[in-house]
């Protein structure tokens, strides 16, 4: 025999045809598990690419071209204040730590089933605050109001905010007023801004979670979202389905008496919970498991989300928080939250090695789903 001759295993494990070992001729290698998450892992490392020449609603969902807009335009422009972009940042004042977040709220229509773009301002900053750990204490408004905007709807939805405030335990001490023409805005639109004081001591971060710890949500979701959606009545649906909108402090306390060692929290508005736990992933490095069937829904709002083509996961909510705990502090957890008024709070899921920096959705089947954060936006203006 002369080296000539091929015995079928030369050019690197290809036979004489050319195919690799294993494979069938004329198809195409399929990756393997490992390969694919390499490849999910190295898309994740990569910076966040704004390609449009002009904003659309999407930039304004919370998801990924929200992602590319902010780290883009305005990091790039004003740098990065930590290793975390959260929605409250925290600073050092005078031996004391304080809170400060600021948001504003364009939701259409501006009264919804349980609220109004009021009540919801102000619930919205307060729990910031108090998922960055702060106590809320004060808060600034500021308006823009259309011409031709009815008097008595300004004032209800003032008074609206007065109530929400006085119920969250904080103060309205500032704001601004501004009228533009007709057909110049939406008829209302309200920022505000609060600040928030942070006991001391109390430190949470996504550089605290570790493999093992658990994941709390503080109630029901996407009640919000979908409450919104149907008071547009663009859609041949009837539901009663009620916004959650409401203050988390008294729960988020009550969780930190009863777990001080509390790892992360956040508030999952817009992008949903599948977009926060994309970004909890993101943050520390690990992976996230949700399970599917402890994510507490409403099954009229799970119904609705079934009839549209939407996922549950992916619709704001404005009345709860998700919490990393320590797995042995989950139990007490639970409790403590659930006795504070999150009567629908559940552990839905674990912090996990692997995949690193990716979030999995397991069945009661034992199937397993990626969730990636929102592409698009499926419902604009719902906050």
């Amino acid at each position: 025999m002369t080296g000539n001759q091929n015995d079928g295993r030369a050019g690197g494990g290809q036979t004489a045809s050319g195919v690799a070992d294993g494979q069938t001729p004329g198809k195409t290698r399929r990756p393997t598990e490992a390969e694919v998450r390499a490849r999910i892992e190295a898309a994740r490392r990569r910076r966040p690419r704004l390609v449009d020449d002009a904003v659309t609603l999407a930039h304004g969902a919370g998801g990924k071209s929200s992602a590319a807009l902010v780290e883009t335009v305005f990091v790039a422009a004003f740098g990065r204040p930590g290793p975390e972009l959260d929605d409250a940042a925290l600073a050092d004042v005078g031996g004391g730590r304080v809170a400060f977040s600021t948001d504003s709220y364009v939701v259409n229509p501006i009264r919804f089933p349980g609220g109004s773009l009021g009540d919801l301002a102000v619930n919205g900053t307060v729990n910031d605050l108090a998922v960055s750990g702060a106590i809320p204490k004060w808060l600034s408004a500021a308006f823009v109001i259309e011409e031709g905007f009815p008097v008595a709807e300004l004032r209800a939805i003032a008074a609206d905010m007065r109530a929400a405030a006085d119920k969250a335990g904080v103060a309205i001490i500032t704001g601004d007023t501004k009228v533009v023409p007709r057909g110049a805005a939406d008829g209302l639109f309200v920022t505000t801004a609060g600040i928030g004081l942070v006991p001391a001591g109390r430190e949470l971060g996504a550089g605290k979670v570790r493999v093992g710890d658990r994941l709390l949500v503080s109630g029901s979701i996407a009640d919000h979202g979908m409450a919104v959606m149907m008071a547009r009545g663009h859609l041949a649906i009837e539901a009663a389905i009620e916004t959650d909108s409401r203050a988390v402090t008294g729960m988020v306390e009550a969780l930190l008496e009863a777990a001080p060692e509390v790892r992360w929290m956040r508030d999952p508005t817009r992008g949903g919970l599948g977009t926060l736990a994309n970004e909890l992933a993101k943050a520390c490095g690990l992976g996230v498991e949700l399970d599917d069937s402890a994510i507490p829904v409403r099954p009229m709002v799970r119904g609705a989300c079934d009839m549209l083509g939407i996922d549950p996961l992916y619709v704001a909510n404005e009345g709860c928080f998700v919490a990393v705990v320590p797995g042995q502090a989950a139990p007490t957890a639970l409790a403590a939250v659930r006795a504070a008024g999150g009567g629908d709070a559940a552990l839905i899921g674990s912090i996990v090695s692997e995949p690193a920096g990716v979030v999995v959705v397991r069945n009661a089947f034992g199937g397993a789903r990626l969730v990636d954060m929102l592409v698009g936006d499926p419902l604009p203006r719902i906050c």
